[in-house]
């Protein structure tokens, strides 16, 4: 099966397309790409790692969309040792109705500052008052009892399409330092803290300059202990990716493109870097792209990450990158930055679900170390299902690599890293974590999660893991 550069689902699928309220709309369902960092829900002190499964029936109700929680402990991870979340679960605003898809995008942070960590859970696809297709945010408060109980974040821009189709939150402080981002086709929409269990918040902002938006993250690019935003929209004007901004206005787009950010201090400088995943094929080889995608890198510092700051770029044509930039890798498809080896360095992890292997677009999962000085690439290593050590195998369209994201669940101080695969076992999804090692993840101890094993039986689309970046590349 081939790829254009609109992806998979090809340019006819992009046709029917309109400008309303100037907002760009689009004639399929848009991606949410993010997936929760692990978070100590219930004060345990293990991290628990969050399984979004937006393709879940509920009650009979397709797609309705669930979030299991995989409580950590110092064995780490068990199937035994869960929650699933919909929105029929009892304190949570809303009721499951097919096509909502709970759990599209998910954040973790302690919003309220108490100790827990607390799970924002979005629903794009929501019917509201405001629409069809409006969407919904919930925040599902943390305690010793884990998550039971949630509060909704409303929107207040006039006419919200597909709110909530990623977000982001991080606390880097009290009050405003504490901050939830939520991407849609309307608008961004940032909230300030200080945020409560009852579901105040500090203030509201709608940022419609920057409308039609696939990814959000937040990093404090400026060293001022509050957090900065960073968008990438959809595609426009014929380039690979969509703009990315982190001025939320018209005219401040930065060099370079993207359909995925994330945050994270990959140089040690005490500066957040923003990181892009650009997986589009070019169409002007070295101009707006690069063949099996790239990933780009702008260093934070004193003034943040300003519109004329040119990023570094990395493909796995750079050396010390595993394998070969080949045209339709999906390169950059998915992305995370945190510090895997303990150096103080964050790390970018990043996707490529339609790497081809022994199996076409069976994908793989790539790890490029953070370095205080010299070039991004050296030690990189990655994974994939034909590793030695890795439960399963690679199949077609198995798409491993759909998600990522990082966490210690074990409280060894040594990181797990997650890879998702949304096509596996006929798109019911799964979900592989690896154990943290001396210096990187191992296979060693490695564990396979389907969507059976955690108790979501139906026969395909469940998304286990979540669908990240597939509906638009």
């Amino acid at each position: 099966m081939g790829r254009n550069r609109m992806g998979r689902w090809g340019a006819a699928a992009f046709v029917v397309m309109g400008l309303v309220g100037g907002t760009l709309l689009p004639a399929t369902p848009a991606a949410a790409v993010h997936g929760a960092v692990p978070g100590d829900f219930n004060g345990d002190g293990y991290r628990d790692a969050v399984l979004p499964a937006p393709g879940a029936n509920v009650s009979g109700k397709e797609a309705a969309g669930a979030v299991v929680v995989l409580y950590g402990s110092a064995s780490g991870l068990s199937a035994t040792r869960r929650r699933t979340i919909t929105q029929n679960t009892s304190g949570v605003p809303g009721a499951a109705e097919a096509y909502d898809r709970f759990g599209s995008a998910t954040a973790t942070a302690d919003l309220n500052r108490d100790g827990y960590a607390d799970l924002v859970v979005t629903s794009p696809y929501e019917d509201t008052t405001a629409g069809a297709n409006a969407g919904a945010v919930t925040v599902l408060w943390g305690g010793r009892n884990g998550l039971t109980s949630g509060t909704s974040l409303p929107t207040p821009s006039g006419r919200p399409t597909s709110y909530g189709l990623d977000v982001a939150a991080l606390s880097t402080g009290a009050g405003a330092r504490t901050r939830v981002m939520v991407a849609g086709w309307d608008a961004a929409v940032e909230f300030a803290g200080p945020f409560t269990r009852a579901g105040g918040y500090g203030s509201v902002a709608v940022h419609d300059k920057t409308p039609s938006l696939e990814s959000t993250a937040l990093g404090d690019f400026d060293r001022d202990a509050v957090p900065d935003p960073a968008v990438a929209t959809t595609r426009g004007g014929g380039m690979t990716g969509g703009s990315l901004y982190t001025t939320l206005a018209h005219g401040e787009e930065l060099r370079g493109e993207g359909l995925i950010v994330a945050a994270g201090d990959v140089n040690g400088d005490g500066y957040a870097d923003l990181v892009s995943g650009d997986p589009d094929e070019p169409e002007v080889e070295g101009v707006d792209g690069a063949s099996g995608g790239r990933v780009l890198v702008w260093y934070g510092s004193a003034s943040g990450i300003t519109k004329d700051a040119k990023p570094v770029q990395i493909t796995q044509n750079t050396a010390g990158v595993p394998g070969a930039s080949e045209s339709g890798d999906a390169f950059g498809g998915a992305l995370a930055v945190a510090d895997l080896n303990r150096d103080g360095l964050a790390d970018i992890v990043v996707g490529a679900p339609y790497e081809d292997l022994a199996k076409s677009r069976a994908g793989m999962v790539t790890v490029v170390p953070g370095h205080r000085t010299g070039a991004l690439g050296t030690g990189a290593y990655s994974f994939s299902q034909d590793t030695a050590g890795v439960p399963g195998g690679s199949e077609t369209d198995d798409f491993f690599g759909t998600t990522v994201s990082v966490g210690d669940v074990d409280k060894d101080g040594r990181p797990e890293l997650l890879a998702g695969a949304s096509g596996e076992n006929n798109s019911t999804g799964a979900v592989w974590v690896f154990p943290g090692g001396n210096a990187r993840p191992t296979t060693t101890g490695s564990r396979m999660f389907t969507a059976s094993s955690v108790g979501l039986t139906q026969y395909n689309g469940t998304d286990l893991g979540g669908h990240g970046l597939l509906w638009v590349i």
